[in-house]
């Protein structure tokens, strides 16, 4: 079965591909199992150590209507989206159970965007009332992490982080644009979000029971705060033409 919802912290990133997990390395290249994991990007994120507490795995969620006849698109986080048809029935956060009778993928070049078909929902307003809700499986029927280091996708989103210099946001997402897992990070301030290499050099700790990822972002990623121009000061060419 389709292991679900893992990603692996890597020391230098590299072409990996779409996957739950991957290995991780160190600098002579050598295999270690240093994996990390996060959901890639939600409508809202899991509090910091929810996922430990109701022993769920976040493996996708509903989105909008699909037709007429009860269908409805899902955002897949598994390896094989389409594997998310798999796993049986699908608890939601408020503990209602979900069967996918029928997964196809959605037309456009989202390999990870489908269509489904629900148990029991048969109108387009049936397919309606689904939307944004999020879809599990139990921990334990995803089998054991390999190694202490290894964690499944829901662990990580909704972690606080914080850099050498105070909070940076949280973890709202992981994407991969073919050069290694980025940790998508929402600054505290609700501006534009931005990447993060998810690598051993950038992301040194984490620390899921604590709801906190220390980082070290690389020199520039972070812009300072625009200082935005004081109305009541004149421009600084006048002020100068004033003296």
């Amino acid at each position: 079965m389709d292991a679900g919802a893992r990603l692996s912290r890597r020391e230098r990133s590299s072409r990996a591909g779409r996957r739950d997990w991957v290995r991780g390395s160190d600098l002579s290249g050598e295999a270690t199992p240093l994996t990390r994991s996060a959901a890639a990007a939600a409508a809202r994120p899991l509090p910091s150590g929810e996922a430990g507490r109701t022993g769920l795995v976040f493996l996708g969620e509903f989105g909008r209507a699909h037709g007429l006849a009860g269908e409805v698109r899902l955002k897949s986080h598994t390896e094989d989206p389409r594997a998310i048809g798999r796993y049986g029935p699908l608890t939601s956060d408020a503990g209602r159970s979900y069967t996918l009778t029928s997964v196809r993928q959605a037309a456009g070049d989202q390999p990870d965007l489908l269509v489904v078909r629900v148990e029991g929902v048969t109108t387009r307003e049936g397919a309606e009332a689904l939307n944004r809700i999020r879809l599990h499986v139990p921990r334990e029927s995803l089998g054991a992490p390999a190694d202490e280091d290894e964690y499944f996708l829901s662990d990580l989103i909704g972690l606080a982080v914080e850099g050498p210099n105070g909070p940076l946001g949280h973890v709202v997402g992981v994407p991969d644009y073919g050069s290694g897992e980025l940790l998508e990070i929402a600054p505290p301030d609700g501006g534009r979000s931005f990447l993060l290499p998810f690598t051993k050099r950038h992301v040194p700790v984490i620390d899921i029971a604590g709801g906190l990822i220390r980082a070290d972002p690389p020199e520039g990623l972070i812009e300072p705060p625009r200082q935005e121009p004081d109305p009541s000061q004149p421009p600084e060419a006048d002020a100068e033409n004033a003296t």
